[in-house]
């Protein structure tokens, strides 16, 4: 799981950050994003112990990832910047798009800014900073995984405070994904104002109580 950011400190990376996103899928909620900078000392010495199953967020339980979340956040040699894109720009811009405003705003939350990112996914643009797209890098990199727990965490906990606005939707359980249960209550009840208008699902149910 240190393959990646050895690579980059033997390229003269000295200060480098994991960086990756949750909720691209969903259909209600802001899509969140996390940059972490863990230092060196740190990551080497946990990468067997503290942070030895810390791996891609949706491969951990719940109970897990909140661990992994308090032991980041509790660090001093961690640092976190966390960005997100509302609804409305999801819907305005697209979801991918708005993922990497996402990425960016949590890359400039740092501070100063990494020399290099590690990024789960493809390549990104706009970012601040040089970076590396790596497919699949929540699950071979530490330091991606560890933005992954932490972007995660964050929307879960965003979309708990949104079902307590929004109750008859179920946030809290299913984060906004399009679940049975979900759909069901979009059919019921119609959109609202958390929900991303642009996806198909919802734009269904826009048409319908609109007709």
């Amino acid at each position: 799981m240190l393959q990646f950011e050895q690579e980059a400190w033997a390229q003269g990376a000295r200060r480098l950050s994991g960086v990756d996103e949750a909720g691209r899928g969903p259909l209600a909620g802001p899509v969140v994003a996390a940059a972490v900078v863990v230092a060196r000392t740190f990551l080497e010495t946990e990468a067997t112990r503290s942070l030895q199953r810390l791996t891609d967020s949706k491969q951990l339980s719940a109970k897990r990832r909140e661990l992994f979340y308090d032991l980041l956040m509790s660090s001093p040699d961690v640092e976190v910047g966390i960005g997100s894109a509302s609804v409305a720009e999801i819907d305005a811009l697209n979801i991918l798009r708005a993922t990497h405003l996402a990425m960016r705003r949590a890359i400039e939350h740092l501070t100063p800014l990494p020399d290099l990112a590690l990024v789960d996914g493809r390549p990104v643009q706009g970012l601040p900073v040089p970076h590396r797209a790596i497919v699949g890098g929540d699950g071979v990199s530490l330091s991606i995984a560890a933005a992954s727990v932490l972007a995660k965490v964050t929307r879960d906990r965003l979309l708990v405070e949104l079902a307590a606005q929004y109750p008859a939707y179920g946030f809290d359980r299913h984060k906004g994904y399009g679940t049975r249960a979900h759909l069901e209550a979009l059919q019921r009840h119609g959109p609202c104002p958390v929900h991303r208008r642009s996806f198909a699902p919802v734009a269904q149910r826009v048409l319908e109580f609109d007709s």
